[in-house]
């Protein structure tokens, strides 16, 4: 029976500071690097130890995960990066504060924006401050200029199926070391939560999620780590 780890990065600065991130690489809070490290005690303490770890190509993403196997005598494992474990595109909303976009478009168009599961903030306009176009780590990718939950997961799991399913089909625990939504889009694939019910689904930072699944990969049990940051979890289908 696999076992999948879902590691959500720890505080970056911007969360902070309470802005829209995105694909802005920003880097990690000391709270966020001691999250890491906590992730890892945990990772420890429960004897995981996984063949190999799935990140996004975003600092917070890659230097969580990089902490937790430090910190749980793991640092040998082999490490995949790809753009498609990304953060959601937060679009025209990239880089603002997130109370001053509230007080601005107000408190419920932000919310569609943020907690909808098909409806994306504002595309991007292109050559400003945050445009992607020219990052070589997207180099040859049509990538998006805003997205919703509902295309994040339209490419997390075409990425899930191509690369991590086979690793756990063949037997292999997994770590995947992500952000918030992208790892949201796992969570609705794996437990196939509904359309209106995954926003409910919140993972906390840096607390390993550890999912057992079957042969078909459907989950038969999940848990938190750290029992005291837990948050409600999709039901398991008899």
């Amino acid at each position: 029976m696999p076992r999948l780890v879902l590691l959500r990065h720890g505080q970056s600065q911007w969360n902070l500071e309470n802005r829209f991130t995105g694909w802005v690489d920003v880097d990690l809070t000391d709270k966020g690097e001691a999250e890491g490290r906590r992730a890892g005690e945990l990772l420890a303490q429960g004897g995981f130890r996984p063949a190999v770890m799935f990140t996004s190509v975003l600092t917070r993403a890659k230097r969580t995960g990089a902490l937790a196997l430090q910190t749980a005598g793991l640092k040998d494992v082999p490490v995949v990066a790809d753009w498609r474990l990304n953060e959601r595109h937060y679009g025209g909303l990239t880089g603002l504060n997130k109370a001053e976009t509230a007080e601005t478009h107000g408190e419920d168009q932000v919310k569609v924006w943020r907690r909808s599961y098909d409806v994306p903030p504002p595309p991007l306009e292109p050559g400003g401050e945050f445009d992607f176009a020219a990052d070589a780590r997207y180099a040859g990718q049509d990538i998006p200029a805003t997205e919703s939950l509902k295309t994040t997961l339209e490419r997390v799991v075409p990425y899930w199926d191509a690369e991590i399913a086979p690793r756990l089909k063949a037997g292999e625990d997994v770590l995947i070391a992500a952000h918030g939504n992208s790892l949201r889009a796992i969570v609705k694939h794996l437990f196939d939560v509904p359309n209106d019910r995954i926003v409910e689904v919140e993972i906390p930072t840096g607390n390993p999620l550890e999912i057992d699944l079957d042969a078909d990969l459907k989950p038969v049990a999940a848990r938190y780590l750290d029992a005291e940051r837990a948050t409600p979890l999709p039901e398991i289908a008899a």
